[in-house]
């Protein structure tokens, strides 16, 4: 796929809005620009959104990503929605687990428990 072609896909389950990271890794600068450019759109035209962000084909992810979880998070939360993180794989879990934002971010198994739990 085209570097300047966004790798997510968008659905709408109920009463939220599922964006699935097709992607295998989230490390370089360009890809993490390109997710944001893709997800801040879906979370302005959505006040309250309750955003699930899918993690199961992503094997590897940046420090600079976990920056970008964290003020979408804050954006998300100033606009009276949710955000749900699903499908985070062992090795990514202990990056969280380690930078204690598995205390922050609500970590589902999977997309369809993480849209049931709003």
């Amino acid at each position: 796929m085209d570097k300047a072609s966004p790798k997510i896909a968008v659905d709408y389950v109920r009463s939220a809005v599922v964006v699935t990271l097709n992607y295998e890794k989230i490390l370089d600068e360009a890809d993490i620009k390109s997710i944001e450019k893709s997800v801040l759109p879906v979370i302005d035209d959505n006040d309250k959104i309750k955003l699930v962000l899918d993690f199961s084909k992503v094997q590897f992810l940046s420090s600079a990503m976990l920056g970008l979880l964290i003020r979408l998070k804050k954006t998300i939360e100033d606009k009276g929605g949710a955000l749900r993180l699903s499908g985070i794989n062992d090795k990514i879990m202990g990056v969280f687990k380690i930078t204690r934002l598995d205390k922050i971010f609500t970590i589902m198994q999977d997309s369809a428990t993480a849209t049931e739990s709003f």
